[in-house]
């Protein structure tokens, strides 16, 4: 029974083969590029053979989601006989604001749940490694420029995600996750000028958190993402969180049985990054 984990380059990936590989289970690691990963095999997610030679042989897939090749991987992993895919969603994909429908994690989540395989779906909200980017743009421009700052979000620690996904695995299929949809965040709401104000408090960094209007965030951050009506959504979300704490989803630590880290925690284990 061996496991396929893709996107192997990943930080959640290599941390769910991790977790498998010291619970003792054969693991296959895919990646786009898999020359610089020790023992990974080639996996182009819009090649069905590339897709149905990653697969052969699979029993349970770790996945991350992208609707342009669900529909391929769906399709190969019935002919392949996988019996179980944990699907790395978002939250945003039962988001019920006016600009959901623009999510494609929703769409991934309908093409993979498609499938004759069981299927669980981790929905994740905001990731504390999003802080990797304020990082890149405190280094080259001294700012955190970002709409919204007074949203509250409950951000989650990557090693938690990867955490839950190797239980889920390790439960294997035929019991209570199989089609389930499970919310994660971390342990405490805070505003996005809260998260600033902690990583300047810890790393001892001086920076300028700057509040853009919506207007001037559909310009900067519309440059580098590729789906305008992501976008939309994710403004019309961060909009509706403003003065609303998050609501704190007991997942990580039902299934774990170890509370979820700290954003303070995932600093101190980043703290180079700043």
């Amino acid at each position: 029974m061996t496991i396929l984990i893709t996107g192997g380059r990943g930080k959640i990936a290599r941390a769910v083969a991790t977790g498998l590989v010291s619970a003792g289970r054969d693991v296959r690691i895919a990646s786009r590029s898999p020359q610089d990963l020790p023992g990974a095999v080639a996996f182009d997610a819009t090649d069905p053979a590339s897709v149905a030679a990653a697969l052969d042989g699979i029993s349970q897939v770790f996945l991350y989601a992208e609707p342009s090749t669900a529909g391929l991987f769906a399709a190969a992993a019935d002919a392949a006989g996988v019996q179980q895919v944990v699907l790395l969603s978002s939250m945003s994909s039962h988001a019920d604001n006016d600009d959901a429908a623009g999510d494609p994690h929703a769409e991934t989540e309908l093409i993979v749940g498609s499938g004759a395989y069981a299927t669980t779906y981790l929905q994740p909200g905001a990731f504390m490694s999003n802080a990797l980017f304020w990082s890149h743009a405190i280094r080259a421009t001294g700012q955190v420029r970002l709409p919204y700052l007074d949203a509250e979000e409950a951000p989650i620690h990557e090693q938690d995600i990867a955490d839950v996904a190797v239980r889920v695995l390790l439960d294997g299929p035929g019991g209570d996750h199989d089609g389930r949809g499970y919310p994660l965040t971390g342990p405490e709401s805070m505003t996005r000028r809260a998260q600033l104000a902690q990583v300047a408090s810890v790393t001892g960094v001086a920076f300028e958190a700057v509040d853009l209007t919506p207007s001037e965030a559909r310009v900067e951050m519309g440059a580098v993402m590729r789906r305008p009506a992501q976008l939309e959504a994710l403004l019309s979300y961060w909009a509706s969180r403003v003065g609303t704490p998050h609501p704190i989803e007991p997942t990580v630590e039902k299934l774990t049985a170890q509370p979820g880290r700290t954003f303070r925690t995932w600093l101190r284990d980043h703290a180079d990054a700043f």
